[in-house]
């Protein structure tokens, strides 16, 4: 099965100095790392997603601010496709979808930031789309939310999407998406 590698918002503002960090982004990078090698060892088909805002008072991802700018852990090389968005969405007002038709893609592996932003947006629409969807829960990061007085710790937020994500695919660990594209010879 044609299988490409979406790479969803790894960028510094998310990661320890930038302007709205995440609970371990750093680790969830390590692991979209070990995707992203895969991907490019055996030729997979990749591209990172960049968000930048368009909101004039935006906090963060601010255009032209070293914020938006892919993390090193997953660094965007020179010649890998890269789709800037400004909405949760990727595929919203985007080029991904053509890119995706033009590799014949019939599935899609997810990872990267915000768990319960741009992540959750993705991977309802790429379902909906009609790609088979595979989520790398531990390449994922989120933040904790506030809903009135309550503060709903990160991991609780991510594990809730995660749960949510199976009505839309497979949820697996990085190294369990590997081990299966492999089994596939997918890549």
């Amino acid at each position: 099965m044609n299988t490409a590698l979406l790479i969803i918002d790894i960028q510094k503002d998310y990661f320890p100095g930038g302007k709205f960090p995440l609970v371990e982004p750093v680790a969830a990078a390590k692991k979209a790392f070990l995707l992203l090698q895969c991907f490019r060892e055996h030729g997979g088909h990749h591209v990172h997603i960049q968000h930048v805002s368009l909101k004039p008072d935006a906090a963060f991802f601010i255009s032209g601010d070293r914020g938006t700018d892919i993390h090193d852990e997953v660094a965007h090389f020179e010649g890998e496709p890269l789709v800037q968005k400004h909405y949760p969405n990727s595929f919203r007002e985007t080029n991904l979808l053509d890119l995706l038709k033009s590799w014949g893609t019939e599935r899609v592996v997810i990872c990267g930031m915000m768990t319960h932003m741009c992540v959750d947006a993705t991977v309802r629409a790429a379902a909906d789309l009609g790609f088979k969807v595979l989520v790398a829960e531990d390449a994922c990061a989120t933040r904790d939310l506030v809903h009135g007085d309550v503060t709903v710790p990160a991991d609780h937020v991510h594990r809730a999407f995660l749960a949510a994500f199976k009505s839309y695919g497979q949820v697996m660990t990085a190294e369990q998406v590997i081990t299966l594209l492999a089994g596939e010879q997918a890549l």
